[in-house]
């Protein structure tokens, strides 16, 4: 009944592998169907989240339903109670380190657990940068430098530059689920394969998953010292002698380093950057025994924005900008008297809504019903230090304001962020011509909609001629706003100006006239 963590769990694999979870910090923050898509056998038991509960996968083991968060709890925990031993001191506090190339989801996930351990973050730290500063740069090296950081779950490249103790990251990449785990199922997929069709893969359970991918485990850890070895399988009561040397362990794994390294050609391209620019590579941490006065910088990994009509993505904070920050946009009405606004958080890099994440909803309301265009909605995001972003809509006028903490429900799969970034790159053309269409649409609907409600406020200051020619104009537009030529949209959009000039001008001398009713000529002269 009690949890155990740490070298004894990992040999209870021997005995009770339907007891023992590893490897957990790549399902932090995702949902069922982003495990689904993780590579080889799973050594998880699945369980697909009840009524009421939040769309974080679940996982059964030995007969209790945990969630990635509660399992993190629980290893924090350990890590608490072996703190507060060696240090004889109570530990409430501390700096929790995650990968790069964590979003929101799993950002917030990690809190989540270091709440469940009692432990009060201080500040979540990438990996890269936690890794440069355990080995030593932040002592006297100056300039940019790569942080290589292959882990067992997630791999994150970082580019940093270290000046005068402030150090920065210029631009982050990698992949959330590319790591040491999927060497050992490369490995394991190997070894299961020499045994086929003795034992199908689509049979194994989740425990004999575990067990072959300890085998696996283990024989990559040999050959790193030995140049082959001999290691024996034992699944479903049948044993299997593998034999592995280091140059097939290497052919096995090569597919996996050639994606660390093109993620690494990605990050350079980002920051604008050659090989050559670099000063040094960092590819592993040195335990940090001292505390540090280095300021750190880091960034978002993913540009964050809101959706405006038409369904495109207006960005407010860039992809690799520099964290913590906070920037602020306005935005007005589109409607006339229209009392509240639709804001939809977006996260991507794509023109349009449909093609990002979504990542929260909420509705200002108790805005003054006014003329569109006249409200001003100051939207402000803001990322803090640990990657976490609120979001609130303020109405300046009457200074109704709503503030939400987006936390998704689970976060990107491991494909979903990469291919993010490559479809923004391989569609930018496409994108781009979509958007200027539809924002064509949205200021020409804009313009029939201000004209029709004109021609419904001053109706006596039009003839029947200018009435007839006006709604031409608008029958035209409206037809030109159904198809896709944007230059025709333009030129109606100029026709229906030109029809509608003559009103305009009435319009602005009976406001001027209204405006100067029963003031004194001299008395305004002499102001």
């Amino acid at each position: 009944g009690s949890f155990i963590v740490g070298g004894l769990a990992k040999m209870l694999l021997l005995d009770k592998p339907e007891t023992v979870v590893g490897s957990i910090k790549r399902l932090m923050g995702r949902g069922a169907a982003d495990v689904k898509r993780l590579a080889g056998a799973l050594p998880f038991e699945v369980e697909p989240a009840g009524k009421g509960e939040s769309a974080m996968v679940r996982l059964n083991v030995a007969g209790r339903r945990l969630t990635p968060v509660e399992i993190s709890g629980h290893i924090l925990s350990a890590l608490k109670e072996r703190a507060e031993d060696i240090l004889k001191a109570a530990v409430k506090r501390a700096v929790i380190t995650v990968p790069a190339y964590f979003d929101d989801a799993a950002r917030a996930a990690t809190k989540d657990a270091a709440r469940l351990a009692g432990l009060e973050v201080l500040r979540l730290v990438s990996e890269p940068t936690a890794a440069a500063l355990a080995y030593g740069l932040d002592k006297d090296a100056e300039g940019l430098f790569a942080v290589y950081d292959l882990g067992g779950g997630t791999f994150d490249i970082s580019l940093l530059r270290m000046e005068k103790g402030v150090f920065q990251v210029i631009a982050t990449g990698g992949d959330s689920g590319l790591g040491g785990d999927d060497f050992d199922h490369a490995v394991a997929e190997r070894f299961l394969k020499e045994r086929a069709p003795t034992t199908p893969k689509s049979e194994l359970t989740s425990a004999e998953a575990k067990m072959a991918l300890m085998a696996a485990r283990v024989a990559k850890e040999c050959l790193t010292k030995n140049i082959e070895g001999d290691w024996k399988l034992e699944v479903g009561g049948k044993q299997s002698g593998h034999h592995l040397n280091r140059d097939q362990f290497e052919e096995i794994i090569a597919p996996l380093v050639d994606r660390t390294i093109g993620l690494c050609r990605g990050v350079l391209e980002d920051a604008g950057l050659t090989p050559k620019d670099i000063k040094g590579v960092v590819l592993q941490a040195e335990a940090l025994t001292v505390g540090s006065d280095t300021l750190l910088l880091d960034v978002t990994p993913l540009s964050l924005g809101i959706e405006t009509m038409g369904g495109l993505v207006e960005k407010i904070i860039p992809r690799n900008t520099p964290i913590p920050v906070a920037k602020a946009q306005e935005f007005t009405t589109y409607q006339d008297g229209q009392t509240a606004m639709s804001v939809h958080v977006i996260q991507g890099e794509r023109e349009m809504v449909d093609q990002n994440r979504s990542l929260a909803h909420f509705e200002l309301r108790g805005i003054p019903p006014m003329t569109a265009g006249v409200a001003r909605i100051r939207v402000t995001y803001t990322v803090d230090a640990d990657g976490l972003l609120t979001v609130s809509a303020r109405e300046e006028t009457t200074g109704v304001e709503q503030t939400i903490d987006v936390k998704p429900t689970y976060g990107l799969g491991e494909e979903e962020m990469s291919e993010m970034l490559y479809d923004s790159m391989k569609h930018a053309k496409e994108d781009m011509t979509k958007r200027l269409l539809t924002e064509s649409r949205v200021e020409a609907q804009r313009n029939i909609n201000a004209v029709i409600s004109a021609m419904e406020a001053d109706r006596a200051l039009l003839d029947e001629a200018d009435i007839v020619d006006i709604r031409q104009a608008l029958k035209a537009l409206t037809i030109a706003i159904r198809g896709d030529d944007r230059d025709a949209i333009i030129s109606q959009m100029e026709t229906l100006e030109a029809a509608t000039k003559p009103f305009a001008e009435k319009r602005m001398d009976k406001g001027i006239r209204e405006a100067l009713r029963g003031v004194d000529v001299d008395a305004l002269e002499g102001e």
